[in-house]
């Protein structure tokens, strides 16, 4: 997302208002977690105050993350509200003011990094979702519920139990 540098000096009075959506696709490719992710919305404004340049924004979108149990993809919402600080001059040497060169601001980067830095550590699919993609069986083994193991004698153990079962008959008949 550009903002032209000549625009915000023609708006001195009244900031320069922005809505676009902003295609961050690339954000796929790089070591993190999001599987996908639809082209954000950004809304905000930018004003010029002499050299510096301020932008009020706010980033909107859905983006896949893997499920820490299963990962199952999972839409994740984000919401940022956020304010960067521009120069255009050279000599400005504060730390988290960025320098512009050229005529055109590019919000693109700043953009894709709040957006990285608003990846939660894990998230979590929904019980449906997570009761649909479990799996319950495999090569040589399967899944159990309580009930379901309560109620079912291990087969190496069958022989044991009928043993049992033969001698508490026994006790019953001896009385």
């Amino acid at each position: 997302m550009k903002i032209f540098i000549q625009k915000l000096m023609q708006s001195q009075e009244v900031p320069y208002e922005f809505h676009e959506k902003v295609d961050v696709s690339n954000l796929i490719e790089g070591n993190n977690d999001i599987r996908a992710i639809e082209p954000v919305i950004v809304k905000g404004k930018a004003w010029m105050d002499g050299d510096d340049i301020t932008c009020v924004y706010t980033v909107t979108g859905t983006m896949i993350l893997p499920c820490a149990r299963t990962l199952v993809d999972v839409p994740y919402d984000f919401h940022i509200d956020t304010a960067e600080q521009f120069t255009t001059s050279s000599y400005h040497t504060e730390e988290n003011v960025f320098y512009v060169s050229g005529e055109v601001l590019d919000l693109t980067p700043f953009i894709e990094e709040n957006i990285i830095l608003e990846v939660p550590m894990r998230v979590f699919a929904d019980k449906e979702q997570l009761e649909a993609n479990t799996v319950t069986e495999g090569h040589g083994w399967t899944l159990f519920t309580e009930e379901e193991q309560s109620d079912t004698v291990d087969p190496r153990l069958e022989k044991l139990q009928s043993l049992l079962n033969d001698k508490s008959n026994e006790g019953d008949s001896k009385e």
